[in-house]
């Protein structure tokens, strides 16, 4: 039985489309900074500054999403298809979003945030899908 991969290939696009808004929206409020440098974002800013939040999500991203999509990816190369591979790529997904809109939102350097959860969330489901990759590797 083939289970229906749409799930999968419509996580990625959504993680791929977050990313790029990401990276807009850092360059853009960083951008429109009296005295912007490019390259450069100011070392004295902290989470009360939407300069430093835009920056930290897009830099947070950069941090997890080509591990996630390595991991997806090798699932794909493996043949993995299971409706678990989709919902877990589909919580990823979801969960970097709402690490996102937090990010944006919050200004806290409380420890956990409330961003934290998410980015847990995200991390979960990497693993998830790695041990299904090493499950579909015992079984070849």
């Amino acid at each position: 039985m083939q289970t229906d991969m749409t799930l999968v290939f419509i996580g990625i696009w959504i993680i791929i489309a977050t990313w790029l808004l990401q990276w807009a929206v850092a360059a853009a409020v960083k951008a429109k900074q009296p005295g912007a440098i490019p390259g450069k974002v100011p070392e004295n800013i902290s989470h009360d500054s939407p300069v430093f939040r835009c920056h930290r999500t897009f830099m947070n991203t950069l941090e997890n999403v080509p591990m996630f999509l390595a991991t997806v990816f090798l699932g794909l190369f493996l043949g993995l298809e299971s409706d678990w591979f989709g919902y877990w790529v589909m919580l990823f997904a979801i969960a970097r979003i709402l690490h996102m809109a937090l990010y944006y939102a919050i200004a806290t350097e409380k420890n956990p945030s409330p961003r934290s959860w998410f980015f847990v969330l995200g991390a979960v489901a990497n693993v998830a899908v790695l041990v299904q990759c090493a499950m579909q590797l015992w079984s070849f």
